[in-house]
């Protein structure tokens, strides 16, 4: 999709941009630039809910009509992937972060400054995260259960309409609320903390997903018989393809492609790639916990398992509505980082403007997985009672 292709270069652009406007904007214009940042601010954490229940109810739904135990080994074997990667995540965090970044420093600029909007709107969402995952799963198992074709199409719809609301009204501001972001950074002199401190992280994380690809593939060699380094290089078209569109969807027919070249028969690769590129967001996952763990470490905070255990959980439930969505997973959080990790909003706009810069990173992580995780469940279908359902249309959205 053109508007996710396009993406990327506005983000770069509107980081310069906001940084030359935070060297020369005086105070008042910082201050007005905040006003917009505030009531975006605002929007996401409104949207947020509607994203849970609009893309979590059909995509459950959809998961009980077109496959059967096999699917549901799939979703077994992607959940656990997901896990896996966001507790390596942060386990290297802990191991890598404390001496590698200047611990404090971003505590030490924070308040040194502060351009305060001049007003700003409150926009209370309607539910929080937790009700909607449960609104979500409540009304995903009764369509299933009930047969009920009028919720389905209802929910459908829904997803549509939070798409559609995705696309239009978020991404196209997308950029513009980066741009407000890296000005008040560099006007009240955070960036300077923040900014080295940045590509540290960043190079971790790119470190942790090639690591997470790796061990996919090692894991999924060992139960297969198959090489897995050949595996592996015979995905890197898929990779590359996910790095520059940024989209697992978009990437299904490469990544079916490539998948079938590894071995893997055309009735378990038709229903394990769509369905993991919905449910399997190992990359997502490991940078949302890299991300997070930097800019703690960086603010002086300590790194708390049961605070990680809490975000790791919940994210990789609410990662299933990211899809489709460019920094999906990022938009998301923001509740389950403020309410896990303590992030202020300022916080957390940072951790989207250093999470959407290498968002491709992740999605390319996700859907080379999804290679391995097809090889696992051809090798084992036999085992797992009945052979599955083609995949429907409706799971490859």
């Amino acid at each position: 999709m053109n508007w996710k292709q396009s993406l990327l270069p506005k983000l770069f652009a509107a980081i310069a941009v906001g940084v030359v406007v935070g060297l020369v904007s005086p105070a008042w214009g910082i201050r007005a630039l905040n006003c917009f940042r505030a009531i975006f601010g605002q929007f996401i954490k409104f949207i947020v809910p509607f994203i849970i229940v609009g893309l979590v109810t059909p995509a459950i739904a959809d998961t009980g009509r077109n496959a059967g135990r096999m699917l549901l080994f799939t979703l077994g074997v992607a959940y656990a992937s997901t896990l896996c990667a966001g507790y390596f995540a942060f386990g290297v965090s802990c191991a890598v972060f404390p001496p590698l970044l200047d611990a404090g420093s971003l505590t030490e600029t924070v308040t040194a400054q502060e351009f305060k909007e001049f007003f700003s709107l409150k926009i209370p969402p309607v539910m929080n995260v937790t009700t909607a995952l449960a609104v979500a799963f409540m009304t995903g198992l009764g369509i299933i259960h009930a047969r009920s074709e009028i919720l389905y199409r209802a929910a459908v719809e829904l997803r549509d309409i939070v798409t559609l609301t995705i696309a239009k009204a978020f991404v196209p501001f997308l950029p513009f609320y980066i741009l407000t972001v890296m000005a008040d950074l560099t006007a009240s002199g955070k960036l300077a903390a923040v900014g080295g401190g940045s590509v540290k992280i960043m190079g971790a994380a790119l470190a942790v997903t090639t690591t997470v690809l790796i061990a996919q593939y090692l894991t999924a060699g060992l139960l297969t018989g198959r090489n897995p380094f050949k595996a592996l290089w015979t995905m890197l078209p898929a990779y590359l393809t996910g790095w520059g569109c940024c989209s697992s969807a978009a990437t299904i027919p490469y990544t079916l492609r490539q998948t079938r070249k590894n071995g893997v028969s055309g009735e378990t690769a038709d229903l394990v790639i769509p369905l993991c590129a919905n449910v399997h967001l190992a990359g997502s996952m490991a940078n949302m916990v890299v991300y997070a763990a930097g800019l703690l470490v960086l603010a002086g905070e300590p790194l708390s398992v049961g605070a990680f255990t809490h975000y790791i959980l919940t994210i990789s439930v609410i990662a299933v509505a990211s899809p489709g969505v460019p920094g999906g997973v990022v938009l998301a959080s923001a509740s389950v980082a403020e309410a896990a990790l303590g992030f202020s909003e300022a916080r957390y706009a940072v951790m989207i403007a250093l999470y959407m810069a290498l968002d491709g990173m992740g999605t390319a992580c996700n859907l080379t997985g999804d290679g391995a995780i097809a090889m696992v469940v051809d090798k084992f279908k036999s085992r797992v009672t009945g052979a599955a359902a083609p995949a429907g249309a409706e799971a490859r959205r």
